[in-house]
């Protein structure tokens, strides 16, 4: 006589465990389970004890079953009722409370037995439906053998490691597993839906430690063993198949049970920002104290195949037994009664055999669920296939429909939707009277599913685990220390043989890819391993490196930086003392302590030094002021209005207006102006300066400090070195291009000591008070013409206007040398003429026999200027033309303002008076030059007599 046990109690009882060792002491025996991944694990633990000559595999979709097989793992529904072994046990008979496949486990409680033994394996609410179902059977109950409790909620990024997260959706899952990947490096994905080589795969990861965190479904909760510590819940509520409803007291510490592994403990919580869990609840879980099953599910097994009518209603039968009630329509079943109503099969089901075949091909699980409609369209093919003349599935379609799935290229949802499909043919080839040649379907189509489901570990894996990242956290963990190197031409990092990031100058930057807190361990643990290298880093900048040193002013950035060998070192900030700007170290560089220090001191040197060489006549002028150095020898110090001006200078980083000190420069004599000159200072037309400091590298310095005092932000560029001109932006402050050496004159910043060059050059051509045309060579100074060089005349004190005048012969126009801005040593000076100035045009010159002949000579426009103080009275009359090409009846002209220091107004720096002051004594006139007669103006003279005497 069968002996029958009930074991019951909590998780992590080993209740499986104790099962497993029982069917081993016996001579054969079988097991059901409620899932094949569960079947396939007992399955591979039993084949490692007994050889694989003596273990089956009985699944739906797969059969390993050796000749001569002594023990047989199974999924509950593939375990025949009469297995005829001496062992049987079924796993998780709380499965019986199952509306969708309650009524399998149901039948296996009522009615599967060993020959020897038989065992029921579950949860402790079980105790009173197995006393009242079967009154003989022995209830053995088993204590959790570690504690269970509630921890507070915690963020996903904060979960402790071997932490499993439990979602109720595949959606829910990937958008855990996503999140989980951005901050934790990595995750296993663990779902019912997976094929056992995939899901093996996923949970061999997480059991080795390449990944610490679990993404699962409640499918964890049906007997998995891992070494979970502690289990997240992302909600408290699941799809059954029918409705949302909330997870019973009893459901939920099904899954949180899988927290804490033999006697290690383990906690449960929910992620904050959830529903937070009920007190009644989290008592019920701790205490392992449930409502006790009231009734399980069943289904009639005991069916008529008379008929269709006939096997519907037998299904339908109600139970006589108390405590059962009867099965909602599972997928089967409602397959059954869909195809009934089709005329087409209720023709062909007329016989026993009929209905049986169509009561088989109803339980073709449902394994893709898409529609309804798809599974009767292939349950409606299935059974016509069967009931035509061979009574089997054509090769050609069974072919046609596996050579479809058998392509591992798609996404995780594509390759998922495959492995789902392919299932169904596996559990079709299984049925060998439905197929000419089954075995040869098994072997094809579980071919496939392993392909596809390696295909869907490696784009999970690809998805959801920074492999790399994981790789590095096991083998820190492992050892506490990595093995470094690196590659000294291309300073790429590598840890354990994976490339984790380059190594610049002292900074170190990861790879995309590792994230959150792992890339923080990883990059602790690659400043720990390079610390060695970093010492002989620091050592050679000591020595010779930081002579090497540049400073980056790029646009955008809110700090210049000092970069060494390509890499930023240090940011610069302001002090607050003149002209003494400090380094700071990059908040990325892998320094500490004293070579922090060495680093630093060096930096701040050669910055130092950076900033007395190339402003040393600055820097001096600043000292004296204060009083930190003396006045050379034989100089006279600073004092009074001079030092107040020199004082200015220096607030202005080196440039002052000419216009902002005009009355004290009136004051000075020849003896306080050598005071200034002796710092470099030249006082010209339009502004103080000083001409070394226009020199590339002391204009970035002083636009930095000028930038970094006043709060400015997202500059220009600084103008190229060289550069005559260039386009004026709107929106920078004018004082960047007074510090950068420049003056704004209408769309065009042109170089200030140019514009002093060019106010010198046309001095002399408009003392006399008349209108004057400029040379090409002295547009050429500035590299402008047309309107631009006009706005330029404009900003030093020239109006002008556009007249149409006789062409007169004129050499062609060789371009001035301009005294380019001095180039730093090392650098290639800009041509003194921009390369995109416009041309300057030069009327041709007049054929002498069209000017003997008494032609009429061409006539064009071209621009005069004038110099024109605001007080100076404009002419009347004259058909002439503004600035711009339009016509101007009334003769007006353009510019004006007050000069400083052109024609009129203050001595210029030499001490003598400008030219053109027309408010002193009149000069006499001077003796006229005879013209030569072979000169061009003197056939244009003869041109002009002829016409006044045809008038």
């Amino acid at each position: 006589m069968s002996i029958i046990k009930a074991v019951l109690g909590p998780t992590n009882t080993g209740k499986t465990h104790y099962a497993v060792e029982r069917m081993l002491a016996h001579a054969s025996g079988a097991m059901g389970f409620p899932l094949r991944l569960l079947a396939r694990e007992v399955y591979d633990r039993v084949v490692a004890i007994k050889g694989k000559s003596r273990v089956a595999l009985v699944t739906g979709e797969e059969r390993i079953v050796p000749q001569g097989a002594r023990y047989f793992l199974c999924t509950a529904e593939a375990m025949p009722r009469d297995a005829g072994v001496e062992f049987v046990a079924i796993d998780e008979i709380q499965m019986a409370a199952d509306p969708e496949r309650g009524h399998v486990f149901t039948e296996h409680l009522l009615y599967t037995r060993g020959l020897s033994e038989t065992l029921l394996l579950g949860s402790d609410t079980m105790r009173p439906l197995i006393q009242q179902l079967v009154p003989d059977a022995e209830i053995i109950s088993r204590p959790r053998l570690s504690t269970l409790s509630y921890a507070k909620p915690q963020r996903l990024q904060r979960l402790q490691r071997r932490s499993a997260v439990v979602g109720f959706s595949a959606a829910d899952v990937y958008g855990l597993a996503e999140l989980a990947r951005r901050q934790k490096g990595g995750v296993a994905i663990v779902m019912g839906g997976l094929s056992p080589r995939t899901r093996n795969a996923q949970v061999g990861m997480y059991q080795s430690g390449e990944v610490d965190y679990l993404i699962a479904t409640d499918a964890i909760g049906m007997g998995l063993n891992m070494d979970i510590g502690h289990v997240a819940f992302a909600g408290l509520t699941k799809f059954d198949g029918r409705i949302f409803r909330h997870l019973s007291p009893a459901e939920a510490a099904q899954i949180a049970g899988r927290a804490g592994r033999f006697e290690k403990d383990g906690t449960f919580s929910t992620l904050s920002g959830t529903d937070g869990m009920d007190p009644g609840m989290i008592s019920r879980i701790e205490d392992h104290a449930f409502e006790p099953v009231r009734r399980i599910v069943w289904r009639n097994h005991r069916l008529d195949f008379s008929s269709i009518e006939s096997l519907t209603w037998s299904l339908e039968a109600p139970p006589r037994i108390e405590g059962l009630m009867r099965a909602h329509d599972a997928v089967d079943v409602r397959t059954l009664k869909a195809l009934a109503a089709d005329p087409a099969i209720s023709g062909l089901a007329k016989s026993e055999a009929a209905v049986r075949a169509l009561w088989d091909a109803c339980q073709v699980p449902d394994f893709r669920k898409l529609h309804m409609d798809d599974h009767l369209h292939l349950v409606r093919r299935l059974y016509e296939a069967l009931m035509g003349e061979t009574g089997t599935i054509p090769h050609d379609w069974i072919a046609r429909e596996v050579k479809r799935l058998d392509n591992i290229v798609g996404d995780i949802d594509t390759l998922a939707g495959r492995i789902a499909s392919i299932r169904v043919w596996t559990y079709i080839s299984h049925k060998k009277s439905w197929l000419a040649d089954a075995a040869h379907w098994a072997h094809v189509t579980r071919g496939v599913e392993d392909k596809l489901s390696d295909a869907l570990h490696e784009q999970l894996t690809q998805r959801f685990v920074d492999r790399r990242t994981a790789v590095l956290m096991r083998s820190l963990r492992q050892r506490g220390e990595l093995s470094v190197s690196i590659d000294n031409e291309t300073n790429q990092v590598s840890v354990e043989g994976h490339d984790i990031g380059e190594l610049h100058g002292f900074s170190f930057k990861a790879e995309p890819g590792a994230a959150g807190s792992d890339q923080r361990t990883l990059e602790a643990a690659a400043q720990a391993a390079l610390g060695a290298e970093m010492t002989r880093r620091a050592k050679l900048f000591a020595n010779v490196g930081y002579k090497t040193l540049s400073l980056d002013f790029s646009e955008g950035l809110a700090f210049p930086r000092l970069l060494w060998e390509g890499a930023v070192v240090a940011t610069v900030h302001d002090s607050g003392a003149m002209f003494a700007p400090r380094a700071k170290l990059a908040r990325d560089v892998l320094l500490d302590g004293d070579n922090a220090d060495l680093v630093l001191s060096k930096t701040q040197e050669w910055l130092d030094e950076r900033v007395t060489d190339k402003l040393g006549p600055l820097v001096n002028l600043a000292r004296e002021l204060n009083g930190e150095i003396e006045a050379p020898e034989g100089a006279e110090a600073l004092s009074g209005t001079v030092r107040g001006i020199a004082y200015r200078l220096v607030e202005g980083f080196g440039v002052l207006s000419r216009a902002d000190v005009a009355s004290d420069l009136k004051s000075l004599d020849q003896d306080a102006r050598k005071g200034l000159r002796r710092f470099g200072i030249r006082i010209g037309a339009f502004s103080l300066y000083m001409p070394l400091l226009l020199k590339p590298h002391a204009t970035e310095l002083r636009l930095m400090m000028w930038a970094m005092k006043t709060g400015q932000a997202a500059l220009p560029p600084i103008p190229t070195p060289g550069m005559v001109w260039v386009e004026a932006e709107a929106t920078a402050p004018v004082d960047f291009y007074n510090l950068g050496g420049f003056r704004l004159a209408g769309k065009k910043a042109v170089r200030m000591d140019m514009m002093e060059r060019l106010a010198d050059a046309v001095r002399p051509l408009g003392s006399a008070g008349d209108w004057f045309e400029v040379t090409p060579e002295i547009m050429g100074l500035v590299g402008l013409s047309g309107e631009d060089f006009a706005a330029v005349m404009q900003a030093i004190g020239y109006g002008h206007e556009i007249r149409s005048l006789p062409v007169v012969p004129k050499a062609a126009p060789v371009a001035a040398e301009a005294e380019a801005a001095p180039v730093a040593e090392g650098e290639e000076a800009a041509p003194a003429v921009a390369e995109d100035a416009a041309p300057v045009e030069v009327p041709a010159e007049v054929p002498a026999e069209a000017v003997a002949a008494g032609a009429e000579p061409e006539m064009v426009e071209r621009y005069v200027f004038h110099w024109a103080p605001a007080r100076r009275p404009r002419p009347e009359g004259g058909d002439r033309k503004r600035g711009g090409g339009k016509p101007n009846p009334g003769g007006k002209r353009h510019g004006g303002g007050e000069h400083r220091g052109g024609p009129k107004g203050e001595r210029n720096e030499r001490g003598g008076k400008p030219r053109g002051d027309h408010r002193g004594p009149k000069r006499e006139a001077r003796p006229e030059k005879p013209m030569d007669p072979d000169s061009p103006f003197a056939a244009l003279a003869g041109l002009k007599d002829q016409l006044s005497r045809k008038k």
